[in-house]
């Protein structure tokens, strides 16, 4: 079986379920990040709440996340393409693994371009299918329907450019695949993947930590 994300109309900008856009929900103390190359406040991109066993039922090594988490995904969008922001380890993007237990919105900086043109719900739906690229194929019988698949929930990543998971810095263990993520439904509610890009979402169990790449 391989989980879907599917586009679900428009949210609120706090919404607690699995979304794109909005604010993201951190813990007291959070502070905005911000790029390592142009020094500008990152964009928020994804809200993700993950089960225990951290979405796909396979828990890693060291023990499964607490129910309730989630992850939280900002990429670098003030110069598109000049950041590295596909780099999973540049400066120019940033994941969150967060405990979902008193997460409020933060003040969302002044400058800077921070949010999507919109705030999009992403509903999961089971198909039968062995991977990203045949659920894909047997969920949507047209290019239409297609366009609402956002993404993939746990098992195994769709690699555009070959495998590039990466390393905990931690605990210098390969990261856990977690998700995988389309640039958006249409303009206002996509952030830049180099024109057709995914996505790719990491997390360490062990470390408490994520990490995102995008390839196209």
């Amino acid at each position: 079986m391989t989980t879907l994300l599917i586009h679900a109309g428009e949210t609120g900008a706090q919404a607690p379920g699995p979304r794109t856009g909005g604010v993201p929900l951190v813990p007291p103390g959070f502070v905005w990040p911000t790029c390592r190359a142009c020094g500008g406040a990152l964009l928020f991109l994804l809200h993700l709440p993950l089960d225990e066993d951290g979405g796909d039922g396979d828990r890693a090594e060291g023990g499964a996340r607490g129910r309730g988490d989630v992850v939280s995904v900002f990429l670098c969008q003030n110069d598109p393409g000049m950041c590295d922001e596909w780099d999973a380890t540049g400066g120019a993007n940033r994941a969150y693994l967060f405990a979902a237990e008193g997460l409020a919105a933060p003040a969302v900086p002044a400058h800077g371009e921070t949010r999507l043109g919109a705030v999009s719900a992403l509903r999961t739906e089971e198909v039968d299918a062995a991977g990203f690229p045949e659920a894909l194929d047997a969920w949507a019988d047209d290019d239409a329907a297609s366009l609402l698949v956002q993404g993939q929930l746990g098992g195994e990543p769709a690699w555009i450019q070959g495998d590039e998971t990466p390393h905990c810095p931690g605990c210098a263990e390969r990261m856990t695949f977690t998700a995988q993520l389309e640039e958006g439904y249409d303009f206002s509610t996509s952030a830049n993947f180099g024109g057709g890009g995914i996505g790719y979402v990491f997390t360490c169990a062990r470390c408490r930590d994520a990490a995102f790449l995008w390839q196209c």
